[in-house]
């Protein structure tokens, strides 16, 4: 993408006719590079930009109808105040200085009142967009002193386990996996969530290789592969152990490779000894000629890569599958096997400055305490350090938040301060009592990062604003003003902190990437050397199948299969996944996307249905003792026996009765504080 002819430029959202380079801003591994299409100063179509040399042209249904998204009738246009109870939708137009000096003006008496940490900001990656959701917003609630926000909603738990054994989060180019024979995809339906290593690995199929799909769902991915493994939900650490178990006993191991490249290798041997077969396809339903089938196509593949997903993190012993799952590839030594290895994500190849960007040193109350974003139910509810005002940004809490019964009882407290900065009147916007238009990500400028593939890119306006609509970091300048807060670094423009971003001495990758050279090519790519032969950033600075780390914090220092915690007395696993065109609530709310989806659905396996009376197309009920929900039977064998799958987050509509979250537990995982989404068990009723 280095022509001059594709060169951003900051006129382009003054232009009114023509077609524009930008980038995806969703949080999805992919980080397209796009095309917009204006007419008459509107935005009127997206595509794929074909000459963004990973993604190649290529987008999915979710951006390709984008363009209904951000020209949608129920976008928020101006400022508007609550008049009526909370929840009930009821509010009136007020101007942004109204709005500005509303909440200034409660912060301020709150703070004298109650101190800072009453205040509590609540942000995740709704815009992936770097500056606009870790710049100023970290700068100004760490000036002000707030509440910390523990961002553990994602891949917080995965990301710790694979740390433990790789050091970081690194792996594999994605772009060499094209060369790989044996292509597993493991608990990530990637057809829906990461799209282009799909249409890479259909390229490594025609070369001759095989795909592989580990998961609890026949899904779209599952139905692509040459070979579907159904599993249990939460027992993936024991069928990683019991592949090992067969790796070593058949002597398919790389024991030059463990011996120059791993910790622990003879502890990890005698370890896995007890994961039999027989044992592991107890716990997982892989049935044991299955499990040496596998073993022996992984331990004698010529090159095999392992595409780790978000789903097998997402229960209380996410940390530990991740890492063992991170384990294999070491035992095996594909890591020097060209397309070979693994990625859980690849994002610590491309990391910022994140002190020069977040300014921590701004916050004078250092320990102030720190609230999980899985626990915001529990933390509004809590009666002896409440928290008086919620600021929500890039997030919608009400219906993407575990127990979401909770956190809506939060919510609804009519002494909570809440305002919402958002494109659209969301289901936790209802709850505000001010509520701010949102620019989107096509009328900004911000730096992005994927963390699958190893470009940066930056995107500059191509439109206008939207109405009354501002971008994070300039609603923080006008907050800051207000609040009587001068610091230089809260008057920084959003190219000053994608400089200071960039500018990380820590990590040479990103060497060569500068803000000028990003204006001038749009996309490029970090100078990231190949793992092995190298130092990782393990205290070993090797791949550590034993972690004395994780013995000096309590955990086994060997990779371990635990059993999910118990979650009553319910019979079914449920499993809130990923649906093909919403990404989490974002577009949920959009008629075309929620036409493509049809309706929320749960997979149920024909004997389970059958033992209740529940047919294809049933309506059901599926509840639990935090809530229920209402969806629609989709009976078969696309699921084991006593597991049940819904996909999507469904936007309330005026109903309310579809979101699944208000069956999600919200215990923390293993490791990272994570989120235990996929650990909750309900029961399932005929309507």
């Amino acid at each position: 993408m280095a022509s001059s002819t594709r060169s951003l430029t900051s006129t382009m959202a003054n232009e009114s006719d023509g077609i524009f380079p930008s980038v995806c801003s969703l949080d999805c591994p992919d980080q397209c590079g796009l095309l917009v299409h204006k007419e008459n100063g509107r935005i009127v179509r997206i595509e794929g930009d074909p000459e963004h040399p990973v993604t190649q042209g290529a987008i999915c249904n979710k951006v390709r109808h984008m363009a209904e998204r951000i020209n949608d009738k129920e976008r928020l246009r101006y400022p508007l105040k609550r008049t009526g109870p909370k929840g009930s939708g009821q509010f009136e137009r007020i101007s942004w200085e109204e709005a500005i000096d509303t909440i200034t003006d409660r912060w301020k008496r709150l703070i004298e009142a109650e101190g800072p940490e009453a205040i509590l900001p609540y942000y995740f990656y709704g815009n992936m967009g770097r500056i606009g959701t870790e710049g100023l917003g970290s700068r100004f609630f760490n000036r002000m002193g707030a509440s910390k926000l523990a961002l553990s909603i994602c891949q917080a738990a995965g990301m710790e386990g694979y740390g433990y054994t790789m050091g970081g989060s690194i792996g594999t180019d994605p772009e060499e996996t094209v060369h790989a024979k044996l292509i597993i995809m493991w608990g990530i339906n990637a057809v829906s969530t990461n799209m282009h290593q799909v249409t890479i690995a259909e390229k490594a199929r025609k070369n001759g290789a095989t795909v592989v799909v580990i998961d609890v769902h026949r899904n779209r991915t599952a139905k692509w592969a040459d070979w579907f493994i159904p599993i249990l939900p939460g027992t993936d650490a024991a069928l990683a152990l019991g592949l090992m178990h067969i790796l070593f006993a058949e002597q398919l191991t790389d024991e030059a490779f463990m011996a120059q490249h791993t910790v622990g290798r003879e502890q990890l041997r005698e370890h896995v000894k007890t994961y039999t077969p027989e044992s592991v396809s107890a716990i997982t339903g892989v049935p044991v000629d299955d499990i040496y089938k596998l073993a022996r196509l992984y331990g004698g593949s010529e090159s095999a890569f392992i595409r780790i997903g978000n789903g097998p993190q997402h229960h209380d012993n996410g940390g530990m599958t991740t890492r063992a799952i991170a384990c294999l590839p070491a035992v095996t030594g594909h890591w020097l096997k060209r397309g070979g290895g693994a990625i859980k994500g690849n994002g610590g190849f491309l990391a910022l400055n994140r002190s020069a960007l977040e300014r921590p040193d701004l916050r004078t109350n250092r320990w102030a305490r720190e609230i999980n974003m899985n626990l915001i139910g529990s933390a509004l509810l809590e009666l002896e350090r409440p928290i008086s005002s919620l600021y929500v940004y890039n997030s919608n809490p009400a219906i993407v938040a575990p127990s979401a019964s909770k956190v809506r009882e939060g919510l609804a407290r009519e002494d909570l301060f809440t305002v919402v900065h958002d494109l659209f009147p969301t289901e936790t916007a209802v709850y505000a009592d001010i509520v701010l238009p949102a620019t989107s990500a096509f009328e900004n400028t911000d730096l992005y990062l994927s963390y699958w593939h190893h470009y940066v890119h930056l995107q500059q306006p191509v439109a206008a604003p939207y109405g009354e609509s501002k971008s994070n970091t300039e609603v923080f300048r006008l907050l800051a003003a207000a609040m009587g807060y001068d610091d230089e670094a809260l008057q920084d423009t959003d190219e000053a902190m994608i400089e200071q971003a960039l500018n990380n001495p820590n990590n040479p990758n990103l060497a060569a990437v500068s803000l000028e050279r990003l204006k001038a090519e749009g996309a490029v790519k970090a100078d990231v050397k190949p793992l092995f032969p190298g130092k990782l950033r393990t205290p070993s600075g090797r791949i550590e199948l034993y972690s004395a780390t994780m013995e000096r914090k309590g955990y086994p220092p060997m990779p371990t299969y635990t059993p999910l915690v118990d979650d009553g007395p319910y019979p079914f696993l449920f499993i809130p996944t990923v649906n093909h065109n919403f990404l989490n609530s974002t577009f949920s709310n959009n008629e075309k996307h929620v036409a493509m989806e049809r309706t929320p659905k749960l997979y149920m396996n024909s004997a389970d249905a059958a033992a209740r009376g529940i047919g294809n197309g049933d309506a059901i009920r599926v509840w639990n003792g935090r809530g229920s929900c209402e969806l629609t039977a989709a009976v078969g064998d696309d699921v084991l026996p006593g597991v049940v799958v819904s996909q999507g987050l469904w936007s309330d509509g005026k109903s309310g009765k579809a979101v699944v979250n208000a069956l999600t537990p919200d215990r923390v995982a293993d490791m990272g504080k994570g989120a235990t989404f996929f650990s909750g068990r309900v029961q399932v009723d005929k309507r």
